[in-house]
């Protein structure tokens, strides 16, 4: 037997064992988790209900500020289309003569304890770093139209807008757990494609309280309707879990591809492409695409709120070059953090605008909350 035939043995050996050895750590790490995870969600679920209970009891002080507050939220982590619907709701009260901010968190953004001007109505204040890219998102297209503060105090920065920026009304940007704050209107998102998750609370599913918390809801908003065949028996479940709140189906529309670099628009991209993302629902980003008629010849998902690198820019150039694509295309949220990198190839950008049905009816519930805070 030749020396290269007896060196092959102990190769294939070592690759099996090592293969060996990686099934039993995830096999131990789902044990693991299917032992560790439910008894955690059952004290996450028990914290939820106590802190509820805390704030309707009054124990805990729940705080107004002087101008009506709509809050945008959602039941579930992950993407639900709050971002569209936020945008959405400030063009149609900015047309109603509202003078408005959204108040946000601003996840992702350097640092978190900082309140941030993001916007002040008329022009953009700060970086996608300093404000979070949903919220930097939102101080773009609302351009002119709102203003947009970033602070984890949402109460400090509502008091800020008011002393300083002149606004007469809030939208709350994922405000449904944001109990401290006061609300006149909740209008709860769900993503139809997946509404609850598996539904078990955190940390073993999504859901960050019970899907009975709907109840508090003023109205509730399916998003993505367009990706799944059966969005009227769902609301139908909605409602009766909500104890009859209102359901509005809503659906997601491409309304264009913008250049990353040159701002030119496209109506259509007839070429194969790359798509990546770092958003909270990768898949129905890439089924948007695929409704859109894009040709996906490979899929990349990072992390939600990533931040971008320079290797791993031109490690999705050199995939798309490999793979025989011609371009690259991403989310709005994502290409906020773009603007600095250099693309060997073109990188498009899917701009995403959201349809309501019945958004009379909606409008209605939102100016009638508005109006009752007014007097």
């Amino acid at each position: 037997m030749s020396l290269r035939a007896l060196t092959k043995f102990p190769a294939k050996a070592q690759r099996r064992q090592v293969v060996n050895s990686t099934a039993i750590r995830f096999a131990a790490l789902r044990l693991c988790g299917k032992l560790v995870l439910p008894p955690l969600s059952a004290v996450y679920g028990a914290i939820a209900r106590a802190r509820l209970t805390l704030y309707e009891s009054g124990a805990l002080r729940r705080y107004t500020l002087g101008a009506p507050v709509i809050s945008v939220g959602n039941i579930t982590t992950g993407g639900t289309g709050k971002t569209p619907v936020v945008a959405w709701l400030a063009g149609q009260l900015a047309r109603e003569g509202r003078k408005l901010c959204i108040l946000t968190r601003g996840y992702g953004r350097k640092n978190p304890n900082r309140l941030v001007v993001v916007s002040d109505g008329k022009s953009i204040q700060a970086t996608p770093e300093e404000a979070g890219d949903e919220a930097f998102l939102l101080a773009t297209k609302l351009q002119g139209i709102a203003a947009v503060v970033s602070n984890i105090d949402r109460k400090v920065a509502g008091d800020f807008a008011l002393n300083k920026l002149g606004v007469d009304t809030f939208i709350l940007d994922d405000g449904f757990q944001h109990l401290r704050l006061h609300r006149d209107l909740d209008i709860v998102t769900i993503d139809a494609t997946n509404p609850a998750g598996n539904g078990l609370l955190l940390p073993t599913g999504r859901l960050r309280e019970p899907l009975s918390s709907l109840s508090r809801a003023g109205c509730i908003l399916l998003t993505r309707t367009e990706q799944v065949e059966d969005s009227a028996k769902l609301a139908q479940s909605l409602s009766a879990t909500s104890g009859g709140r209102p359901v509005f189906l809503s659906r997601m529309q491409g309304s264009r591809f913008s250049n990353l670099d040159s701002g030119r628009i496209e109506q259509t991209i007839q070429h194969p492409v790359v798509a990546f993302c770092g958003i909270g629902n990768p898949n129905a980003f890439f089924k948007q695409l695929q409704i859109q008629g894009c040709d996906l010849v490979h899929k990349r998902v990072f992390s939600d709120h990533h931040s971008y690198k320079e290797k791993e820019i031109q490690m999705l150039v050199g995939t798309a070059k490999k793979k025989g694509a011609r371009g690259l295309v991403t989310t709005e949220k994502d290409a906020v953090k773009l603007k600095s990198f250099k693309f060997d190839l073109p990188c498009y950008v899917l701009e995403i605008d959201i349809s309501i049905s019945e958004e009379k009816k909606l409008m209605e519930m939102v100016k009638a909350a508005i109006h009752s805070s007014d007097r």
